[in-house]
């Protein structure tokens, strides 16, 4: 998530209870299903019902309904712009991604959410009026980048482009050393957030633990200065 993002969800309701998904796809089936075992109420969209009956009878949701997403009739109809939050699950198919993003937005749903296959269709779904736009094939593909070329770093939370807070292995230099001895902001630039323990993530850890060797570290800091670590 980036600053750009923070308005959108800050206007998210805490209390919604209450989700549409359009489009039963592997993205789209992985949002309803997690959303269901969280408890949420979730209605299920789809053009093909061989996929509304495989979603209801896998019950990754509760409710499910076949449908024309680009006929606002039929969205109308099923009482989608009733809800607040609206997940446009359509990736693969361009055309019908961008009219089911409009046709929701202006059916007066006030939180939507859309997927993109590129680029281009990122812009596209924006400029109709998405509040929020995922890129998962994207995003999945600089995530195994990453893991590929720096196998140490365990996971990343992404600030901004600039600046990231990662988990990574404590590094083999860094073995038995302290941590006021590595002296991490003044060589690095980066604070150390935690050190981990027996399965357990230490906060603020004291300045004399000495790190070890397999153990876990978390760091906030510029990518730069993350890049320079001897991993």
């Amino acid at each position: 998530m980036n600053l750009a993002a923070l308005g959108f969800f800050r206007s998210l309701r805490k209390d919604n209870q209450q989700f549409a998904v359009i489009g039963l796809g592997r993205f789209g089936r992985s949002v309803c299903s997690t959303l269901h075992k969280f408890g949420y109420q979730v209605l299920a969209a789809d053009k093909d019902e061989k996929r509304v009956s495989q979603a209801l009878t896998e019950q990754i949701t509760a409710h499910a309904v076949q449908l024309d997403s680009t006929e606002p009739a039929a969205l109308q109809e099923a009482g989608i712009f009733e809800f607040d939050t609206v997940i446009v699950a359509i990736g693969n198919y361009v055309q019908e991604s961008i009219v089911t993003t409009l046709n929701v937005k202006e059916g007066g749903v006030p939180h939507v959410v859309a997927k993109a296959s590129s680029e281009v269709h990122c812009k596209l779904l924006s400029k109709v009026g998405a509040d929020h736009v995922v890129f998962p094939e994207y995003e999945a593909g600089c995530a195994l980048a990453r893991t590929l070329t720096k196998p140490a770093i365990l996971d990343r939370f992404d600030l901004d482009p600039d600046n990231s807070i990662v988990e990574l292995i404590v590094p083999d230099e860094f073995h038995g050393k302290t941590i006021a001895e590595l002296q991490l902001r003044n060589h690095y630039g980066l604070n150390l957030l935690a050190v981990s323990q027996d399965g357990k993530f230490q906060i603020n850890p004291n300045p004399n633990k000495r790190l070890e060797r397999g153990s876990a570290m978390v760091v906030i800091g510029c990518n730069k200065d993350i890049n320079r670590l001897p991993i």
